[in-house]
């Protein structure tokens, strides 16, 4: 190999991250209380009993509310919920549907998904919402629930605590068993919610008031569905969808099989499942939709919390069927959760070099010039906002068509059946005679490259499957050396970072994993722990759907949900694991995890489909870490100017504005992350039109609308503004308006605790003309 020479750039860059690299470990070292923070479920509120996995309803024993940095403090004693009377004598599923904000903080905090420096949020296109669904049989004897959530992924952590408040209100009737929680997988919600040490510094500290916010909204989109419950029927459909989706790294599924690859017509999951939910007298109530796509058409240049193009697509939905209401209101409710989206981009226009346009549709992702750091998707729009609406409504189209021709009613049983699985040490049997295992976990080099949707840093390039010597040399001395064992087990990927071997000063990777599935009639649903690619998918549906068949459950559809439960990056196949892209480097249990998975997945499938749930083992219980390091990001005392005060108008609006145009004011603003603190205003803004035949104010856009975003630019000393914009759409209706401003300010006076006060502003009227 030729000596390595490294630029003045490269040279100062490498200095400076050995710097940071150092302070993190010392600052973590400091601030993290390594000792008896590792708790079991006795403590975290989760199910102990010793039996094998538990049926429906099964009982969780009491458990502990989280508290940051201190000891949990006990929760109250266990106060069940009474159960509403259900009626039985029906064909079909008690059916329950809510919605309920779960946005966290939107400024001073890092947006989760791209993992980018400085990607810190500012502000906010759309609310963030908690889907839920609960499904019940006429006798209400077996019930089921599946929540989307517009979060980037669901953390064990989240996942702990949700349940632990659903045991503590409703006792055995929601459990580990019988609760999905997926996210969406948009990349511009905030991090923060995280135990395990990578996701922590990815995060730049634990946000409990995220947490909080994000665990009080998912809990109460379940109490929503569980009040709303009455009796229904629940029809599928299934069809594809055209021109919403590339495969972002086309050589790696080369590597399968070419008499796999034969079978399908694309190297993506076209297929959209749509599940449509109505009552008795055919009232609607709801849709679940499952399509292959990675929510980030809102590319890493962004600094506003939104949900992206799979959230556009239900805001769309939800605005056709609660016609009426502002976003985030209604009774209907609709959910497009996460697939088999691994290794799938919206930015349908490909991956071309930034600096001379040419396509870098290549094994490495890279550019002649400037390498990696030059390749990069683009969507179809005139920008990132116009992309988002425009993949968006594609899948909104589609489902609308499924979703109207849907009546293939499904009926049977509902079932549930969840393990807890060490993923570091599964023995996966190939045949009688041979065996492979998983491996702890460990990300590879070109996991820092990053993918055409958004690269890393220091020009690392996917598709790397030999070390550095500088790198190794690097991470050897600041975290030592890992071991032969899992060197040789993750091969052929060269290891950058032996996440499985680092437990200072908490595990940096989860070692137990949710493996859990409900079945509603001759619909399963997979609950995935990561982001299967699309060949990965494609092979655990034909798996479990062998399975049911071989055990008398036939035409079974099997739909893989995407980001649930616990977080465990991506899941390849053998064959995509060997090239070593961007995927396969972040399939951290090894190449056999795919192969771990499917084997997992059919015992559950058997174990359903025989009624063996109960003989399932429950596997070890995961840790729930009491303490972690908090925010960097201090709270400051909010300043405004001498001679103003907090919601003051900065920038007017101007006296008019024709459709098509954005209306833009100013004010002297507060830090907004206040706001999900201290949740005395629900929006951030309000855009209002006179009505002059009742002399009031209307209504017609909040902070959840599209057509507004709230940008707040933070100061110096605690002083900060907020500028608010609407983009006044064609069906704007010509007349008088004007926009308001709702904020909170911290104060805090010489010796006495700091408060956070409410404060709005209004604008000034303006006129709305249509040419």
């Amino acid at each position: 190999m030729a000596k390595r020479t490294f630029s003045t750039l490269e040279t100062f860059l490498i200095f400076l991250l050995v710097m940071m690299t150092a302070v993190t470990v010392a600052l973590l070292s400091l601030l993290f209380i390594t000792s008896g923070t590792i708790e079991n479920h006795k403590d975290s509120g989760v199910p102990t009993t010793q039996s094998s996995t538990t049926t429906l309803g099964s009982t969780a024993t009491q458990g502990s509310t989280l508290t940051h940095g201190t000891t949990a403090t006990p929760t109250p004693p266990v106060v069940t919920t009474p159960e509403p009377p259900l009626f039985q004598n029906f064909s079909g599923y008690h059916i329950g549907v809510g919605r309920a904000d779960c946005t966290g903080q939107v400024a001073d905090i890092n947006l989760m998904g791209y993992s980018k420096t400085g990607q810190n949020a500012r502000g906010i296109l759309t609310r963030l919402y908690s889907r839920a669904f609960v499904m019940a049989e006429p006798d209400g004897s077996n019930r089921v629930v599946f929540v989307s959530i517009d979060i980037g992924m669901v953390s064990q952590r989240l996942r702990l605590e949700v349940l632990n408040r659903l045991q503590t209100k409703y006792g055995s009737l929601y459990g580990k068993d019988n609760v999905i929680l997926s996210g969406t997988h948009t990349h511009s919600g905030p991090a923060g919610y995280f135990q395990y040490t990578v996701f922590v510094i990815a995060s730049e500290g634990f946000s409990n008031r995220t947490f909080e916010y994000m665990v009080t909204g998912i809990v109460k989109s379940i109490e929503m569905a569980h009040r709303n419950m009455k009796p229904g029927k629940i029809f599928i459909k299934k069809g594809t969808v055209e021109g919403a989706q590339i495969n972002r790294s086309p050589y790696s599924y080369l590597q399968n099989p070419e008499s796999e690859r034969a079978r399908y017509s694309s190297n993506t999951d076209k297929e959209m499942v749509v599940l449509k939910m109505e009552d008795l007298d055919g009232a609607e109530l709801g849709l679940i939709s499952w399509f292959a796509v990675h929510p980030v058409s809102m590319n890493n240049s962004n600094h506003l919390v939104n949900s992206d193009n799979m959230g556009y697509a239900a805001y769309l939905f939800e605005q056709e069927k609660n016609k009426g209401y502002l976003p985030g209101e209604g009774p209907y409710v609709a959910a497009f959760a996460s697939s088999n989206l691994g290794d799938v981009s919206p930015n349908i226009l490909g991956p071309h070099c930034v600096n001379t346009g040419e396509s870098c549709d290549n094994a490495n992702s890279s550019c002649p010039i400037g390498g990696s750091s030059m390749c990069m998707a683009t969507g179809p729009g005139l920008d990132m906002f116009n992309s988002t609406q425009i993949i968006g409504r594609i899948i909104y189209e589609r489902a609308k068509e499924l979703y109207a021709s849907a009546s293939q009613e499904l009926t049977g049983p509902l079932a549930a059946a969840h393990q807890w699985v060490n993923m570091t040490d599964v023995t996966i049997w190939l045949n009688s005679t041979h065996s492979v295992k998983t491996c702890k976990p460990a990300l590879g080099y070109s996991f820092a490259a990053g993918t055409i949707d958004g690269f890393g840093s220091f020009n690392f390039t996917q598709g790397t499957t030999v070390g550095d010597p500088f790198w190794d040399t690097l991470r050897d001395q600041l975290l030592g050396k890992p071991s032969e064992e899992i060197k040789q087990c993750q091969k052929p990927k060269p290891i950058l970072l032996h996440t499985g071997e680092l437990t200072k000063p908490h595990p940096w990777h989860p070692d137990i994993v949710d493996v859990q599935m409900i079945t509603i009639g001759s619909l399963a649903i997979t609950a995935i722990p990561g982001e299967f690619t699309t060949m990965s998918g494609r092979r655990l549906r034909e798996a479990v759907q062998a399975e049911f068949a071989t055990y008398g459950m036939k035409n079974m559809t099997v739909v893989i949900s995407g980001l649930c439960n616990v977080y465990t990056h991506y899941i390849t196949t053998f064959e995509e694991y060997q090239v070593q892209r961007y995927e396969a480097a972040s399939t951290i249990y090894g190449p056999h995890t795919l192969s771990a998975y499917i084997q997992l997945f059919r015992a559950l499938a058997k174990a359903i489909a025989t009624d063996t749930v109960a003989n399932l083992s429950r596997g070890p219980e995961p840790p729930f870490f009491k303490q972690l390091i908090a925010s960097l990001i201090p709270n400051i005392v909010d300043r405004a100017p001498i001679g103003k005060t907090f919601g003051d108008v900065l920038q007017p609006a101007k006296p008019t504005y024709r459709v098509g145009e954005v209306a833009e004011v100013t004010f002297v603003g507060a830090n907004p992350k206040n706001s999900a603190e201290s949740q005395t205003h629900r929006t951030f803004l309000t855009v209002e039109k006179y009505e002059a035949t009742s002399a009031t104010w209307q209504i017609v856009h909040n902070d959840a609308s599209w057509e507004t975003r709230f940008y707040w630019y933070k100061g110096l000393l605690g002083h900060s503004n907020a500028t608010i914009q609407w983009h006044i759409p064609d069906t704007a209706q010509p007349g008088i308006y004007r926009i308001r401003y709702f904020g909170h300010n911290r104060k805090q006076d010489f010796l006495k605790p700091a408060v956070i006060l409410p404060f709005e502003s209004t604008s000034s009227a303006f006129e709305v003309v249509t040419t």
